[in-house]
């Protein structure tokens, strides 16, 4: 075979081994991309719209005012027997015995004291004796004329102790004034407010609360709230788990929740949280909120035990012949001196 020959064989197979290893690569990044191209769709929490109450809200504050009250100015000298104080009295009881006459209550209540503190001199000589009906109190706030229209009688309010902002109590507009306070801009109104246990005291500073324009509309949880501007946009989520961006109109947003005004059903599901995970048209398994995910089964292999260890070793020895097992307990027993002749 002539040099040449040799040459453009041997440059023919060069190129063939190329090609095939070019086509090869080619064939398996296919096989592979085949394969693991089409991952599985995101877990993605979402949450189904429904309806619940808004109402808007003006909020304010005031001192309470018991329902009742009496004052009796005493001098200490005319005390036959001692006061019993912040104690409950009822109607017809006597509360003080004094020299020439005695104090009978016109209503329930309960009894206080309070010294005169203008006049040291004074007070010490004398005291004054409220009785104090505290069943019943009412507050008296200021609403800015621009939310008058919105006051109505009898109208629920919600109303919160400064000193324990955990609980709530219950109370309604007992009346209004009939003309705007020139002087402050703002509309006089009365709160009445049901204390049966006398849990809250006279003279405490209550944080009021009014509702008005009471209504139930579609809520979501504004996580779900994609803003772009101006506009409020939210990944809807149709009977195939795909995911469409849809506009939607938002009213009052208060505690995590937001009202929708439009844009939204009554039972759709949306995207609640994981916006980052979705795209419009993109695929999702819809997993519920507040669904618990289910714990995994897997286990961390735990030691074996000293017992399973010698079941184990036991077990070994019923597989090898007692003969065979004789000569390798014979061969470890030996004597130092005996193996040392053996090695020679």
């Amino acid at each position: 075979m002539k040099r040449s020959t040799k040459i453009i064989s041997i440059v023919l197979i060069f190129f063939f081994i190329i090609a095939a290893v070019i086509i090869a690569r080619t064939m398996i990044g296919n096989h592979f991309k085949k394969k693991f191209s089409k991952r599985p769709p995101p877990g993605i929490i979402v949450k189904v719209v429904e309806q619940k109450l808004f109402q808007n809200t003006i909020e304010t504050f005031g001192t309470a005012v018991p329902a009742q009250i009496k004052s009796y100015n005493i001098e200490k000298y005319e005390i036959l027997e001692p006061i019993k104080f912040n104690t409950k009295v009822k109607k017809g009881d006597v509360i003080a015995k004094l020299k020439n006459r005695n104090i009978v209550t016109p209503f329930d209540g309960i009894i206080g004291k309070r010294d005169f503190s203008n006049d040291i001199d004074v007070s010490k000589s004398s005291i004054i004796l409220n009785l104090e009906d505290t069943s019943v109190l009412f507050v008296d706030v200021d609403i800015p004329e621009t939310f008058a229209q919105n006051i109505k009688k009898s109208q629920n309010v919600d109303v919160r102790f400064a000193g324990n902002n955990k609980k709530k109590y219950s109370g309604i507009v007992d009346s209004t004034a009939s003309r705007i306070d020139t002087n402050k801009r703002s509309l006089p109104v009365r709160i009445k407010l049901d204390n049966p246990n006398n849990e809250l005291l006279s003279g405490s500073l209550l944080e009021i609360s009014i509702n008005y324009n009471e209504r139930n509309s579609l809520s979501i949880l504004d996580t779900s709230l994609i803003m772009e501007g101006d506009n409020v946009y939210v990944y809807k989520v149709d009977k195939k788990n795909t995911i469409k961006k849809v506009e939607v109109e938002i009213g009052l947003r208060k505690k995590g929740v937001v009202e929708i005004i439009t844009g939204l059903d009554n039972g759709d599901t949306v995207v609640a949280e994981g916006l980052r995970k979705t795209r419009p048209n993109g695929k999702i398994k819809p997993i519920k909120y507040g669904e618990k995910q289910a714990s995994s089964n897997w286990k961390k292999k735990s030691k074996p035990k000293k017992d399973n260890l010698k079941k184990n070793s036991s077990d070994w020895k019923k597989l090898l012949k007692i003969s065979e097992w004789k000569k390798l307990m014979n061969i470890f027993n030996k004597p130092d001196s005996e193996k040392k002749e053996n090695k020679n």
